[in-house]
């Protein structure tokens, strides 16, 4: 295994998916507001799910977001 292109290629990954997450976080909870879904004053869950073809990964992360 090529242990740098590997790293870099698993920074661009996660990278990529931080930024694409926080992106689709913050237009989903914009548009609870203006829905009415939301009030701006809660605490929503978000949860994350990482899988890897070929090996035995599922990973799942949640955490609590307060939006006041």
């Amino acid at each position: 295994m090529n242990e740098e292109q590997f790293n870099l290629d698993m920074r661009k990954f996660l990278k990529r998916f931080g930024v694409s997450a926080q992106r689709a976080i913050e237009e989903a909870v914009r548009k609870g507001i203006e829905s009415g879904r939301l009030t701006g004053n809660e605490t929503v869950k978000a949860r994350a799910r990482l899988e890897i073809e070929g090996a035995d990964v599922d990973l799942v992360i949640e955490e609590d977001l307060h939006l006041a």
